[in-house]
This record gives C-alpha cells, structure tokens and sequence, in this order.
C-alpha cells in the first residue's frame, strides 16, 4: 500500500461532457463538464476505486507511462494523483477535534444568530480545497 498513487486518464471529449477513464485501472470511470471538474472527479473515482482495491486485498496495477497511452482523435491522456491517506481518512469520516481563535465580536455575532461553528467551518474548508462532501 502506497500514500500516492499517478495513473494516466483519458479524458474523451464530446458535445456532451467529458468522459474519463484510466487505461490501468479497469472499472473506474467518470464524467465532467469541463476540464476543471474532469480533473477533480477523476482523482475522486480514481482515489476511491484504488482504496476498494486496498481494502479487497486486491493487488495494485502498475501505471502506464504517459506517452504510451494510445489516443482516439478527441482524446487527451492526463496524469491523476491521488494521495491516498486523505482518501482512506474520507471514507471513515471520525470527526476530528479543532481549536482555533476569531475576534470576540464575531463570535458574539454567530452566537446571537445561532451559527453552527463546526458546519461553517466544514462548508468553508470543502469550498477552499474544492473537494466534495467525502473525497478530495
């Protein structure tokens, strides 16, 4: 079990979307609208179909290199990272305590509104990292 993985992806572009798949990596496929959202959903489908094979005890496939991968014409090969303590700790979502310190004034305002710290803060960090409610 390694902590970081690189395979190629083949993103097929369409009038329709993106379609992504990994040429190593049978079964794990994914979709997006642009190639922004392709890269962040193939590093998710490709993070959690590597940690399915982890936990099965099934054995890892070797990668193969970049320029080796064979294209269609509407094809593009791009390499997908996966760091997979951030994925494994997703799947087992134990919260995790967190101290951290803001001005006295807008802890009195979110009180006097009744906002829920630990959820704000969720929210916040999700849209920072630009990760989905589980996976990075």
């Amino acid at each position: 079990m390694k902590d970081n993985y690189v395979y190629p992806a083949i993103f097929d572009y369409a009038d329709d979307g993106i379609s992504i798949s990994f040429p190593d990596v049978p079964g794990c496929f994914s979709c997006a609208d642009s190639d922004e959202e392709a890269i962040r959903m193939a590093r998710e489908a490709l993070g959690l179909h590597l940690y399915s094979l982890e936990t099965d005890g099934d054995p890892i496939p070797e990668a193969t290199h970049l320029p080796a991968v064979a294209l269609e014409p509407n094809q593009k090969a791009v390499l997908v990272d996966v760091y997979m303590p951030v994925i494994r700790a997703s799947v087992v979502t134990v919260p995790v305590k967190k101290t951290l310190t803001i001005p006295a004034w807008l802890d009195a305002a979110a009180k006097q509104h009744n906002v829920n710290f630990s959820q704000v803060l969720q929210e916040a960090l999700k849209e920072r990292l630009g990760v989905s409610n589980h996976v990075v």
